[in-house]
């Protein structure tokens, strides 16, 4: 299923096509193609350069690795999420190497997410992130240390059939992507003033 966005302006085919699912094929992507995700994150801008992210990730084919992770996430997010073949967790460094705050760790983290998001696209796989999960069942679960902060889950795969979901959650599937126009959120001279925009 393809959801593209209605763009008002020409954009990368990428973000056009780029949309999070909940429905997903049980077909698990090859490792190499995993990696690959990991290699794009990897290429991220970051402040300073420091690379703050780290993933980590279970596959359905191991089913115990795969239900720790599952079990991290809320219920009304594990409801779908157990049918995708891929779950990941984004962590984020809080500190730079010289033990001070990184007030842009979370931001760059976003920024190597969104590298992952756009090459899964590029393979014709499907990423939604989700920020509905238990960090300190998270933290437990993988040893995370005290200044590593998980940041968001992302279920990843081949996109499924809708049909397969619970049909509440149908509707919102296959309803049309929709988002807020440029003039409320971009600004000239002062905050605010969208004049020219």
């Amino acid at each position: 299923m393809e959801k593209k966005a209605r763009t008002n302006y020409p954009i990368n085919d990428l973000i056009v096509r780029r949309w999070s699912p909940r429905a997903f094929s049980p077909k698990v992507p090859g490792k190499e193609i995993v990696l690959s995700l990991f290699e794009a994150a990897r290429w991220a801008p970051s402040c300073f350069n420091e690379q703050p992210w780290s993933f980590i990730f279970a596959c359905r084919e191991d089913p115990e690795e795969f239900q720790a992770m599952l079990d991290c996430l809320v219920p009304g997010n594990a409801r779908w999420a157990v049918n995708a073949p891929i779950l990941i967790v984004a962590v984020a460094a809080e500190k730079f190497a010289s033990g001070r705050n990184n007030r842009w760790a979370w931001h760059d983290v976003g920024m190597a997410v969104e590298n992952l998001l756009l090459e899964a696209t590029s393979k014709g796989l499907f990423a939604h992130p989700m920020a509905g999960f238990d960090q300190e069942k998270v933290r437990a679960t993988y040893g995370i240390p005290e200044d590593h902060s998980p940041v968001l889950a992302i279920a990843l795969g081949y996109p499924g059939e809708v049909s397969d979901l619970p049909e509440e959650l149908q509707d919102a599937e296959s309803a049309q992507r929709d988002r807020k126009p440029i003039y409320e959120f971009t600004f000239r001279r002062t905050w605010g003033d969208n004049r020219g925009v």
